[in-house]
């Protein structure tokens, strides 16, 4: 056979995943000289053999568990005829094309040594290998070099340098390696840890990417201890299990949910309660808790010392105040969770990029997040094609903001609503270090098409066109982009509020759309919203505009006698004084849970439908309890029937006819339009009776149905959306209702 010698380029998720020691022990395993190393495409491979046309089978069949290859590029090069063996040689400087995989939970050999005395990493809560470990929370830049992250810090011991530089090892350029020896060291122990929790005491803990609070999850007066002293009247706290059997205890999980909670990325997952014994205050009034497993050495250390005292169940939450980015610095949070926590435990490595917990639900059989953060970011979501490098700024409230490098999407991790300074100041440190990670020159932003969002006031800034995208359009334009959807498709948006073409509240939106137009069908009924954005936070509000429509303006003080602007606002709305009108899905789920009793004011978000969505049991179709009339969907005849039954009922009554009536009018759309596509996006598919029981039924219809798999159908992934748009045009063509055409918003900011 003949020798011959190939230079492999492979890109993907490829550095930092233990990818150079798996090709250097393939290329052994078949006699092959040459060598491999890291640059900034990915990995570039020269081999040089006989058996040279069976090393990529080899290599591809069982790579590294964290390793995604995207592609592979190969080509015939000249003999060498000066090498012997085959080497790992220094990383390439240069302009980055390639990306780090995210942070991974600890991984089951490392985990064998945490827990093995006669391992040197016996009872180390920092250790790691190429197959677990912080990534990139600890990285400032690329290629991912030790000397590139907050390790740096740390110089390795003989032992540790010894693993990290025998290509044979499992540690083999694991940057974040170390031991007890040479590494990061915690500030208090962990049975200090341990025995705080134990005695009712909150913990704040700095966790892979920033500080965690944590209290016994069975003792109701440390739950609401930290609920006083976090502000946090009622917003559902998540749990923290030892086991897959701990979770199945206290929740319902599937073989799905039970794959998610164990994958490396150790979400945070949405699941139904099955142990009614567990303090209530957890998540109030809710069905689900939010359960996740262990994900770090640190954490798996204070289960093992908690579990001779017995509390099995953490309360986990981000480490803020309401509203604000989680905790990184340590300065800050000795000083900032002092009055919320009774004991700050750190540890001498530093956080480079703050990243939460991820948030998930399954629906179908397939995840839909709800917040994606650690454990998925970076990871880029593929285009169609390649457009202009693009930033897209994201929304007000959610935000994320979305870098677009060739045909690949950049994401960012869930920055927070930009309502304060401190939230304002994370999205600017993150956009800088994201734009140093990716190193593309922008040719143009995108940004909400609402004028008061910082985000569009921001994006004026840059010197570079500017391109306003609808809110909802920009939803929807978000799940064709990362399904690959070129063709025009039917599109319905519900969500709690989205700036309108005609400057009005929408969020109850019908459209025919692909990435350059945007047709408004139809909407759900417009309803009057009293007192604007105080609407969102009272619910009751929104059952009292209803009470006027249906002419039961007189039902309004008797059904909220608790509410002293029940009479005042009765008048008003009786006297026709003019009140902003929204479309708003969010609104309407609001008013149905007001009007059954359920919530009359929120202390979170959502929290009226999440509490609605909680009672279903068995869903029920009202008979004639929805119409659409002049393109809007009237569901007035199942509001006025939930005035007369009991709060159970109502959740069935309410999600069962919305869904029954939703299908119909997607359906004669879609067959009106011609098309078999429908793309479903917004808030309000957050809801998995909705989203499961519109999905199946569309489906049974015939029609192909889409909604977001890789980011959130909240805010969290309206970024892509805008910045699909804006890539692949240069004027951006929307219609009105009557279906005339118009220039959407294009602001140029280039110097004169």
């Amino acid at each position: 056979m003949s020798i011959e010698r190939l230079q492999i380029l492979i890109t993907g998720q490829v550095q930092g995943v233990g990818f150079r020691p798996h090709v250097y022990q393939i290329a052994g395993l078949l006699g092959l000289s040459g060598w491999v190393q890291n640059n900034p495409s990915g990995v570039l491979i020269e081999i040089q053999g006989v058996a040279t046309a069976t090393f990529l089978p080899k290599l591809t069949e069982s790579h590294p568990p964290l390793a995604r290859i995207d592609n592979i590029q190969t080509k015939n090069i000249p003999l060498s005829n000066d090498e012997n063996d085959f080497k790992i040689i220094p990383s390439k400087p240069g302009e980055s094309r390639t990306m780090i995989s995210p942070d991974a939970c600890i991984c089951s050999d490392c985990l064998h040594e945490l827990f093995d005395p006669h391992s040197r990493y016996y009872h180390y809560p920092f250790l790691n290998c190429t197959q677990c470990g912080p990534r990139l929370t600890i990285t400032r830049n690329l290629p991912y070099d030790r000397d590139q992250t907050s390790m740096d810090a740390f110089p390795l011991c003989a032992a540790c340098r010894d693993d990290y530089q025998n290509p044979g090892n499992r540690r083999y350029h694991a940057q974040p390696t170390a031991c007890v020896q040479c590494g990061p060291q915690l500030s208090s122990s962990v049975e200090v840890i341990a025995l705080a929790i134990m005695d009712g005491k909150i913990v704040a803990l700095k966790g892979l990417g920033g500080y965690q609070l944590l209290c016994d999850a069975k003792n109701e007066t440390a739950i609401e201890t930290l609920r006083q002293r976090k502000h946090r009247e009622s917003k559902p706290f998540a749990l923290m299990v030892d086991h897959i059997d701990s979770a199945m205890s206290i929740v319902e999980v599937n073989h799905d949910e039970q794959q998610l909670l164990m994958s490396s990325a150790r979400p945070i997952v949405l699941l139904k309660q099955r142990d009614l014994t567990l303090p209530k205050s957890i998540a109030p009034n809710l069905s689900h808790l939010g359960i996740m497993l262990p994900s770090t050495p640190l954490h798996y250390l204070l289960f093992n010392a908690l579990e001779k005292m017995k509390p099995t169940i953490l309360v986990v939450t981000s480490a803020n105040f309401g509203g604000e980015p989680l905790i990184i610095d340590d300065d800050e949070a000795n000083e900032t969770l002092a009055s919320i926590a009774d004991l700050i435990v750190s540890y001498n490595r530093q956080i480079v990029t703050r990243a939460d917990d991820s948030v998930i639900r399954i629906m179908n059989h397939a995840p839909l997040f709800i917040r994606r953060a650690r454990g998925f970011v970076p990871e880029r979501i593929k285009l169609p094609y390649p457009i202009p490098s693009t930033l897209a700024l994201g929304s007000h409230l959610k935000n994320t903001f979305c870098i677009t490098r060739n045909d690949e999407a950049f994401v960012s991790q869930h920055m927070g609503s930009l309502t304060n300074k401190p939230t304002i100041d994370f999205f600017h440190e993150s956009l800088t270090h994201w734009m140093q990670f990716l190193d593309v020159n922008i040719e143009c932003i995108a940004c909400d098409l609402h004028p008061d969002f910082y985000t569009t006031q921001l994006a004026h800034d840059y010197n570079l066109p500017v391109i306003a995208v609808q809110h909802h359009h920009a939803h929807l334009a978000a799940v064709a982009s990362e399904h690959h959807i070129l063709q025009p498709a039917l599109g319905l948006a519900l969500d709690g509020y989205g700036y309108g073409l005609d400057g009005a509240a929408w969020g109850g939106e019908l459209t025919l759309f692909d990435n350059r137009h945007f047709q408004r069908l139809g909407s759900l009924l417009p309803l009057p919203a009293p007192g604007g954005d105080i609407a969102t936070r009272e619910p009751w509000r929104m059952a009292a505009s209803v009470l006027q429509l249906l002419n039961l303006n007189h039902h309004i003080v008797e059904r909220f006698p608790d509410q002293a602007q029940a009479p005042r606002l009765a008048h008003l709305l009786q006297t026709n004084v003019s009140m902003p009108l929204t479309s708003s899905c969010g609104r309407l789920f609001d008013a149905a849970s007001a009007l059954l009793g359920i919530n009359h004011i929120s202390s979170y978000e959502g929290q009226a439908a999440l509490q609605l969505e909680s009672l279903v049991t068995k869903l029920e179709v009202l008979p004639n309890g929805w119409y659409v009339e002049k393109g809007q969907f009237n569901l007035l005849p199942t509001l006025h029937h939930l005035l007369d039954v009991n709060p159970v009922m109502g959740a069935n009554v309410f999600h069962g006819t919305l869904i029954a009536g939703l299908t119909v009018w997607l359906a004669e759309t879609a067959t009106s339009m011609s098309t078999n596509i429908i793309v479903l996006s917004g808030g309000c598919f957050l809801n998995k009776v909705l989203t499961e029981g519109l999905t199946n039924g569309l489906t049974q219809h015939g029609f192909k149905v889409y909604w977001p798999m890789r980011l959130p159908p909240n805010d969290g992934g309206l970024s892509l959306g805008q910045a699909w748009i804006a890539g692949t045009k240069g004027s951006h063509h929307v219609f009105s209702n009557t279906g005339q055409s118009y220039e959407d918003t294009w602001f140029s900011t280039c110097a004169s």
